[in-house]
């Protein structure tokens, strides 16, 4: 599962410095947004958490916490930046409205890489070897 988020970061970048290619841009960030709403509903089908985090007591670990907050600030960055999309996306919007909605859209965006790199790179860090 790594592998493939690691994967979805690279796309990620690619449509990031691609925002003249709109089509990709659009649609690989919209796959990517989607992807990131249903990795956590994968994992919690796919582990089982009440015993990694009561059992063996994760609940109180700092690095959990971090990791749980990362998605949500991720979460939020989404809804600012399809906000800010939309309004880059309207054709009857004036020169200051656009121009104040790209500066947004861009800073958003740069947030969104790096919060999304700490999620990525915390997950791996909780991520238990198999014991073989």
């Amino acid at each position: 599962m790594a592998g493939v988020v690691v994967a979805t970061y690279l796309l990620m970048l690619l449509a990031f410095y691609r925002p003249q290619q709109r089509t990709f841009h659009i649609c690989t960030m919209v796959f990517i947004m989607l992807f990131d709403l249903a990795v956590p509903v994968y994992l919690f089908l796919r582990r089982d958490w009440y015993v990694r985090l009561f059992e063996h007591g994760d609940i109180s670990s700092f690095l959990v916490w971090m990791h749980f907050i990362m998605p949500l600030a991720l979460y939020i960055l989404y809804i600012f930046q399809i906000i800010a999309a939309r309004k880059l996306l309207q054709g009857n919007a004036d020169a200051e409205t656009y121009s104040s909605a790209r500066i947004d859209h861009r800073g958003q965006g740069k947030a969104i890489l790096v919060v999304r790199a700490l999620t990525i790179f915390t997950g791996i860090m909780l991520i238990e070897p198999d014991p073989a």
